[in-house]
C-alpha cells in the first residue's frame, strides 16, 4: 500500500505544478486554462486518495467520497479542451451543461455530505469494516457511458479539424493534433480497463493500478501540452476552406483555365516551397475564387489541397535527390521543398514512392542516368 501512496502523491504534485504552469502560459489562454482546471481536479483527486490511503481518518471521509465523483468532469473537460484548440472557443456560461453529469451525481449523493459529525463517524466506521456501500448500482455504467460519449465527441472534433487542414493548408501535418489523438486513446484505454474491471474483475488489475495509470497519464498530458507550438496558426486554419461561396459546377468552363494556371504557378513560381501556403493564398495568386481553385484541385489534380501541394514537394525532392551535383543534405532538400520537419518529409516520401529519401538517393546514385523530372505541374486527367 505504501508504494501506491508515493505514486499518487507524485502524480498529484506533478498535476498541480503543471496546472499552475499552464494557467500562467499565454500562448493559448483558452485551451491551457481549461487543461489547467482539468489537471488541478485530477491532482486534487490523487492527493486526497493518497492521504486517505496513507491514514484513513474520519475528517477525510467526505473529501474521499467527493473526489470519487470528479471523473464525471474529466472527459467533459477534455472535450472542452479539444474544442478550444480546434475552434478557439473559451468556456461560456452555457458550457455549464457539460458539468451535468457531475451535478447529477453530486445531487444524488448530497445527503451523505450533509451528515452530522456523529453520523459521519458511524458511516466512516462501517466503511472501514467493509460493510457499507454508498454508490448506487447505476453509478459505474452511467459514468463510463458518459465518459466514452465525450471522448468520442472530442475525437470527432479532431477528425473534422484534420480534414479542414488538409483541405486548406499545406502545413497540415505540422499543425495536426495527433498528440491529442494519442491522449484520447490513452483515456480510452484507462476508461476501458476500469469498465472491464467493474463488470468482470481481473485478478491482477485493481483500483490502485488504474489510478496509478491516471497519475502517469497526467504527466504525459501536461508535458505534451507545454511542448506544443503556440496555437495561433491552429485557430486560423480550423475553419474549413471555401467560406460561403457557392460550389463549383461539374461542367464549369473555367476548370481548364484554372488547371493550367495552377500548373504554371507550381512550375514557374514554385509556390509549394512556401511552408505555410494556404489555399486562400494560392487562390489569390491565381486570380480565381477560392472555391473554384479548391474544386479544380479536388477534381482535376485529385485529393485535397494538402495532397496536391505535397505531391509537388515530393516531385521537387525527387529531382534534387536524383541530381548527382546537388550536394545538399536530405533535410536541407526537404526544407527547400517546403517541408517543415524531417519526419513529415520521410513519411510523405515513403508513402508516395515506397522508399525512404536516403534509399531513393542511393538507388539513383547506382543508376545515374535515371533522373526524374520534377513534374510540378502534372495533373490527373479530368474524371468522368
Amino acid at each position: 500500500m505504501g508504494h501506491w501512496v508515493v505514486i499518487y502523491a507524485i502524480g498529484a504534485a506533478q498535476a498541480m505544478l503543471l496546472a499552475l504552469a499552464l494557467w500562467r502560459r499565454r500562448a493559448n489562454r483558452h485551451a491551457d486554462r481549461i487543461l489547467a482546471a482539468w489537471l488541478a481536479s485530477v491532482g486534487a483527486d490523487l492527493a486526497i486518495k493518497a492521504l486517505y490511503m496513507a491514514e484513513p481518518v474520519v475528517w477525510l471521509f467526505k473529501p474521499a467520497r467527493l473526489v470519487t465523483l470528479l471523473p464525471f468532469l474529466y472527459a467533459s473537460l477534455f472535450y472542452l479542451y479539444v474544442r478550444a484548440l480546434t475552434m478557439g472557443l473559451g468556456v461560456r456560461l452555457r458550457d455549464l451543461v457539460h458539468g451535468a453529469g457531475f451535478a447529477f451525481a453530486l445531487a444524488w449523493t448530497t445527503p451523505l455530505f450533509l451528515l452530522g459529525a456523529e453520523d459521519t463517524a458511524l458511516r466512516f466506521a462501517r466503511a472501514q469494516s467493509g460493510h457499507a456501500t454508498w454508490l448506487p448500482t447505476w453509478f459505474d455504467p452511467l459514468l463510463y457511458g458518459y465518459a466514452f460519449a465525450y471522448i468520442a465527441a472530442a475525437l470527432r472534433l479532431v477528425r473534422r479539424y484534420h480534414r479542414a487542414l488538409r483541405a486548406g493548408h499545406s502545413a497540415g501535418a505540422r499543425q495536426s493534433l495527433g498528440w491529442i489523438t494519442m491522449i484520447a486513446i490513452g483515456q480510452l484505454v484507462i476508461w476501458t480497463i476500469a469498465a472491464v474491471q467493474s463488470a468482470a474483475p481481473v485478478p491482477w488489475i485493481d483500483y490502485d493500478l488504474i489510478y496509478a495509470a491516471v497519475a502517469a497519464w497526467v504527466c504525459v498530458v501536461g508535458y505534451s501540452s507545454l511542448a506544443q507550438s503556440p496555437p495561433g496558426v491552429l485557430e486560423q486554419a480550423a475553419p474549413a476552406a471555401g467560406g460561403d461561396e457557392q460550389p463549383a459546377r461539374e461542367d464549369d468552363p473555367r476548370f481548364d483555365e484554372v488547371q493550367a494556371r495552377l500548373s504554371r504557378l507550381m512550375r514557374d513560381r514554385q509556390l509549394y516551397r512556401e511552408p505555410a501556403l494556404t489555399i486562400g493564398q494560392l487562390a489569390k495568386c491565381s486570380g480565381y475564387p477560392e472555391y473554384l481553385v479548391s474544386a479544380v484541385i479536388n477534381r482535376r489534380f485529385g485529393g485535397t489541397f494538402w495532397d496536391y501541394i505535397n505531391r509537388q514537394r515530393i516531385d521537387a525532392a525527387r529531382a534534387a535527390l536524383a541530381d548527382q551535383e546537388d550536394a545538399r543534405t536530405i533535410i536541407d532538400i526537404a526544407y527547400g521543398c517546403g517541408f517543415t520537419s524531417k519526419s513529415t518529409f520521410n513519411a510523405a516520401f515513403k508513402r508516395r514512392l515506397g522508399l525512404t529519401p536516403s534509399a531513393y538517393r542511393r538507388s539513383c546514385a547506382e543508376r545515374p542516368g535515371a533522373r526524374p523530372s520534377a513534374g510540378a505541374g502534372s495533373a490527373r486527367p479530368p474524371q468522368g
